[in-house]
């Protein structure tokens, strides 16, 4: 009894030491949580490839190490820090139009021992860079604060769009635009920006690329190319209601491990795990979910500061989308984009920055009095 005393006295001064005094152990416990079930899932889907889940693992190890040094620098340094950080995800976004690579686009920099997409760095960044914005202004803002925020937008979701890459450009605009209405943007104001974005549409689609339309066209009548475009979005339905109430058992599903079911590891895993674990492994995932959206809410909510209410209510509703946009998508409820599931999808960059992200979240949750 006195060692095993001893053991649990010298991990909580390790953990102690570790973390700040007011760290949020449920919401790491979450993300712990969901982290774990990224490897399970990852390994079923990449055909149980053990260096696959050896890579992810690492991500995991990198985005919690950022995490605890994240959480440790307090909101004022983070808000010190904001517009440089803001310029310089702008310089790896210039870059990536000059030297990026991808699949039919330009959207990876590849600096030799480090390959990652700098546009999801922008989720974080502009947010921060919006909070940053309005800390120190008189809210709601007003027309000519409405106007230089929707410039801080405009300016990085523009060159995410020219790589191309419109999913992940909507997405920063919607974590800039969550900013904007926590802030507390007038509904006129905000029903007057929804008939200027509806208004825009046709002109919009007359800069979309083929294979954009493409997906637009499948999303309506996905039917119409079944062994071509509506390919993923027909084999992904198939996953999801074939696994039934409790799944089929991992490992076990025939859509992913038969290999009809594409970008099953990445964008399409929710579509493994629903075969594989069935409704209830589904609702139990999304229960997780939903309680780090809460908490995160709840932090935000106890923030001391502008700075620190605004972006933290951004991390969780930018967190939300993700999911949403996500389960829409394989269910083909959505058009087919690049969007993965969060800290649940193969990926180092977009996880990675999940992480440093709730870092801040902890960090503003610890340093609110």
């Amino acid at each position: 009894m006195k060692l095993e005393a001893l053991i649990a006295h010298w991990s909580r001064r390790a953990l102690q030491s570790l973390l700040p005094t007011e760290v949020d152990l449920p919401l790491v416990i979450a993300l712990v949580l969901l982290a774990g079930t990224s490897l399970v899932v990852v390994w079923s889907a990449g055909a149980q490839d053990p260096d696959m889940v050896f890579k992810q693992s690492m991500r995991f190890v990198l985005g919690f190490a950022l995490m605890a040094v994240c959480m440790r620098i307090s909101p004022s340094t983070w808000r010190r820090w904001t517009p440089w950080f803001y310029l310089g995800c702008i310089a790896l976004l210039l870059a990536v139009i000059a030297l990026g690579e991808g699949k039919g686009a330009q959207r990876w920099l590849d600096l030799g021992v480090l390959r990652f997409q700098p546009s999801e760095l922008l989720k974080l960044g502009l947010p921060m860079m919006l909070a940053w914005y309005f800390h120190d202004r008189v809210l709601p803002p007003g027309l000519g604060d409405l106007i230089k925020a929707l410039l801080l937008i405009a300016l990085p979701a523009g060159l995410i769009v020219i790589q191309p890459d419109l999913g992940t450009a909507v997405l920063v605009v919607g974590s800039g635009a969550f900013v904007i209405f926590l802030a507390g943007i007038s509904w006129w104001w905000i029903s007057a920006l929804g008939l200027l974005a509806a208004a825009s549409l046709p002109i919009v689609w007359q800069f979309m690329h083929d294979y954009q339309k493409n997906r637009v066209y499948q999303f309506l009548n996905p039917d119409s190319d079944p062994l071509g475009s509506g390919w993923q979005t027909i084999q992904s339905k198939i996953a999801v209601g074939s696994g039934g109430w409790s799944g089929k058992g991992w490992t076990h599903g025939t859509q992913s491990q038969l290999e009809f079911l594409p970008e099953r590891h990445t964008d399409f895993v929710l579509a493994v795990f629903s075969e594989e674990f069935g409704w209830v492994g589904v609702t139990l995932l999304m229960l997780v979910y939903a309680f780090v959206i809460g908490r995160s809410l709840w932090i935000a909510a106890n923030a001391r500061d502008t700075y620190g209410r605004l972006l933290g209510g951004a991390i969780a509703m930018t967190f939300f989308v993700y999911i949403l946009v996500n389960s829409a998508m394989i269910t083909g409820m959505m058009p087919v984009k690049g969007v993965p599931l969060p800290l649940i999808s193969y990926g180092g960059t977009s996880a990675v920055s999940l992480l440093v992200a709730f870092g801040i979240l902890l960090s503003i949750n610890a340093h609110r009095r």
